[in-house]
């Protein structure tokens, strides 16, 4: 097992940073029994951490870190069931490439396939289209190793009343060793991407969610433009300028994107502007491939970010309140607004909890202040019934949590009984959680 001793670590977009006594890097289920048997001893606290993407401090701590990386790879495929037993600390990008070499994708995943799959469903990933929930919901069953040291399972089957709390628990219930996923057979999509105007998409919305297997769209902030991205199953081989499209997207949704942020970041009155060029430089696409291949696009320019859930019903309104509050405040951003849909679920902690949903992202470049427009634009997500999205940046503590979710005592009850003394705690879990 590798050890490294007072390492310096920080997050994907370097908002958060911590000095761990240690980092940590188990290779097999046993070593992790070990580690949390000596932490318990030494009573040092344990935070997990997949790939660092989330926004918020939830994987800093000044004691144990401990990282999955040396446990990746899918463990076994059961044609019958559709399922696959994978490692959890396997990143999304080769998970999708060891599925679709054994036949195989999972139904739906997000736009970025950096993180680790245990990561993933911890914090309540998600994709878009209305007929797929976040990742969380292809989970089947869990292997978790607990604060006491024992290996649990867990599922709709066995030991039921703890699965719906553990299918995404930011890690304070114990540690996910092996995830048990559903899968489907490996299918060709087809992927556009195109402009729109603001009035066109969003008197669309109803039309585009329900006839796209996958819509979402980006409007730019200070224009009428959106960029609208739909992809669905298709019999139409793959694409042969995969190379130059990938290319395009390095190029112009990397490199370009990056000189303007930096300009923008030392001379933030470029921001509109910067908008609007953005906006008529929006590509139009089309290319066929995997999912896998597809879902996901380069994401080299960093940034902040903060997103929320709300009914799916009220994407449309909310993005006009959005629309007024920024040209009334003039915030000084550039990064588009980035729409999806996901369906409703029973996960205690999801976002998505008991009712379908649109989820509605924004960020802010690295380096820029971000605080003030955050700050405006959760409270009229809150005013709609928003609940934030756990792997990004919010405001809310404990209190204001549990009147959003109707099942957090339920949670925390788990909590209480599965790592009663904290050891898979740190101050911002503390915040969320009491």
């Amino acid at each position: 097992m590798k050890q490294i001793a007072n390492p310096t670590w920080r997050n994907w977009s370097r908002l958060s940073m911590s000095k761990p006594q240690e980092l940590l890097y188990p290779e097999s289920i046993q070593d992790v029994v070990d580690i949390v048997h000596q932490c318990r001893k030494d009573w040092t606290k344990i935070r997990i951490v997949g790939s660092g993407h989330s926004f918020p401090p939830l994987a800093r701590t000044d004691f144990t870190l401990l990282s999955l990386d040396a446990m990746q790879g899918i463990l076994h495929i059961d044609r019958e069931q559709q399922t696959a037993l994978v490692w959890a600390g396997t990143k999304l990008k080769k998970l999708g490439e060891d599925l679709y070499a054994a036949g195989w994708a999972q139904e739906n995943l997000g736009d970025i396939n950096a993180q680790s799959i245990g990561g993933a469903i911890g914090t309540g990933t998600h994709g878009t289209g209305v007929q797929f929930g976040s990742l969380s919901t292809q989970v089947v069953g869990l292997t978790v190793v607990t604060a006491d040291g024992s290996v649990l399972e867990c599922s709709d089957e066995v030991n039921p009343q703890l699965f719906k709390a553990m299918q995404l628990s930011l890690g304070t219930l114990g540690i996910i060793v092996q995830v048990r996923l559903k899968v489907i057979p490996a299918q060709r999509m087809h992927f556009q991407s195109k402009m729109a105007s603001f009035t066109t998409c969003m008197d669309n919305l109803e039309i585009w969610r329900q006839e796209h297997r996958h819509f979402e769209f980006y409007w730019f902030p200070y224009t009428d433009q959106t960029q609208v991205k739909f992809m669905n199953t298709t019999d139409l081989p793959a694409s042969k300028n995969n190379v130059w499209n990938h290319l395009n997207k390095l190029v112009m949704e990397n490199a370009a994107f990056w000189l303007i942020s930096e300009g923008c970041r030392i001379f933030p009155k470029m921001c509109q502007a910067a908008s609007r060029l953005s906006a008529k430089a929006i590509p139009t696409l089309s290319e066929s491939g995997y999912g896998h291949q597809l879902f996901a696009t380069p994401r080299l320019v960093r940034f902040s970010e903060m997103e929320y859930s709300v009914p799916a019903d009220s994407m449309h309104p909310i993005l006009e309140e959005v629309k007024a509050c920024m040209e009334r405040k003039q915030f000084a951003v550039h990064f588009p607004i980035e729409c999806r849909y996901v369906r409703g679920d029973d996960i205690w902690l999801s976002p998505a909890y008991g009712r379908d949903s649109a989820y509605i992202a924004v960020h802010m470049y690295k380096g820029m202040p971000y605080k003030d427009y955050f700050t405006t634009l959760e409270t009229i997500f809150l005013r709609h019934g928003g609940r934030p999205h756990w792997g990004k940046l919010h405001s809310l503590r404990a209190s204001e949590l549990n009147q959003l979710y109707p099942k957090f005592e339920d949670f925390l009850e788990v909590r209480r009984m599965l790592d009663p003394d904290g050891l898979f705690s740190n101050d911002y879990v503390s915040g969320l959680f009491g």
